[in-house]
C-alpha cells in the first residue's frame, strides 16, 4: 500500500469512528436506562408477558413501547400472547378479562414511570419491534 492510500484509509476511518462517537453520544440516555430498571424491578410487572420498556425520554416525557395502538387493537396483541383468544368475539369474557389485565399492567408502568420526579408525563408508542420478534407482520394488521 502506497503512502497516499495508507494515509487516505486512516483518514477515511478516522471520521468514521468520529461520526459513530458523534452519533452515539447525541442518542445516549441514561435515564432511559434506570427508568427501564423501575419497569424490571416491579415483580407484578415482570409476570406479565409483554415487557413495558421505556424507549425515549425527553424533557420529562418519557415514551413507554406498547403492545397496542389505535391502528392496532388489542385483540391483536392478545390472540399472540395466548392464542386460545385468537378466535374470540371482543365480548368474550375470556377476551374481556384479558384486556383488563392488559390495561391494568399498561397503567401500572405509566404509573411507576410518572412517580420519578424527573417525569412529568408519558407517551405510548407501538412496539413494532416486538411483533417483528415474535415473526408477525404488523402491517398487514393495521387498520
Amino acid at each position: 500500500m502506497d503512502r497516499f492510500t495508507r494515509n487516505y484509509s486512516i483518514a477515511l476511518g478516522a471520521i468514521a469512528v468520529a461520526a459513530l462517537l458523534v452519533w452515539f453520544f447525541s442518542t445516549w440516555n441514561p435515564r432511559i436506562a434506570e427508568l427501564n430498571e423501575v419497569l424490571k424491578a416491579d415483580a407484578e410487572l415482570a409476570s406479565y408477558p409483554y415487557p413495558f420498556r421505556v424507549v425515549g425520554f425527553d424533557d420529562g416525557v418519557a415514551t413507554i413501547s406498547s403492545p397496542r395502538s389505535f391502528e392496532l387493537p388489542a385483540m391483536t396483541f392478545l390472540g399472540v400472547i395466548d392464542p386460545s383468544l385468537k378466535d374470540k368475539a371482543q365480548d368474550d369474557p375470556a377476551m374481556i378479562a384479558a384486556q383488563n389485565q392488559l390495561i391494568h399492567h399498561q397503567k401500572r408502568s405509566q404509573a411507576l414511570i410518572e412517580a420519578q420526579p424527573d417525569v412529568t408525563s408519558v407517551r405510548w408508542k407501538l412496539d413494532r419491534n416486538w411483533y417483528a420478534k415474535q415473526g408477525i407482520d404488523i402491517a398487514s394488521l393495521m387498520r
